[in-house]
């Protein structure tokens, strides 16, 4: 029996529950994990570097899952993976925040001219929040209320997802001053989830 045929067996309700509580799981341990080492000081020789790292990957890698969900749903032929996508995306939001929170509190404590100063020497910091500022209106329309008045408005504003990923990704790239293993894995994954979805989106 192949993975379509095992998951058309379980009903959609069950499967979308047990994935939401998956995901719910998957995005809560890396939180505890940081206070955890953050309580038995073993965040490292810089602490807050190590949070700043460990929440943009995360909001990293909750983006490219949320891309991968359409070509997963075409591939497994279960329409119902879509409805984990809003909550994915969220996640995605959460990461962001704390990322840019954690520069912001506890890199600079809020000194806006340290801030402006770092931006005007590191470019990519403000790449980094321009990704971020694109994310809020996608989260703030990310329930069926704005879907319902957006109609097809809302497809097309949601499209700000690929702009957001490259900034994403730019940022990153721009961080990283020498092992860049990690930009280079992270942009072919999202290269491949575009040519994944091209055919989707070439028919849109």
């Amino acid at each position: 029996m192949g993975l379509s045929q095992r998951l058309s067996a379980i009903s959609p309700k069950t499967c979308i529950r047990w994935l939401k509580a998956m995901i719910w799981l998957s995005a809560l341990v890396p939180v505890l994990r940081l206070v955890y080492l953050g309580v038995s000081d073993g965040l490292g020789a810089n602490p807050v570097e190590f949070i700043e790292r460990s929440t943009g990957t995360w909001a990293l890698v909750f983006l490219l899952v949320s891309l991968s969900i359409t070509p997963l749903r075409q591939l497994t032929q279960q329409a119902w993976l879509i409805a984990v996508r809003r909550l994915l995306g969220l996640w995605m939001f959460a990461y962001a925040c704390l990322h840019v929170t954690s520069y912001l509190w506890l890199d600079y404590q809020f000194d806006w001219a340290d801030i402006v100063k770092d931006i005007i020497k590191h470019p990519y910091v403000l790449v980094g929040a321009a990704a971020l500022l694109l994310t809020v209106p996608l989260a703030a329309t990310s329930n069926q209320r704005a879907i319902r008045m957006l109609k097809q408005r809302w497809k097309s504003l949601h499209k700000l997802v690929y702009v957001i990923a490259i900034l994403a990704l730019l940022h990153f790239w721009w961080l990283v001053k020498k092992d860049v293993t990690e930009p280079v894995i992270y942009s072919v994954v999202f290269a491949l989830l575009i040519v994944l979805r091209w055919p989707l989106l070439s028919k849109k």
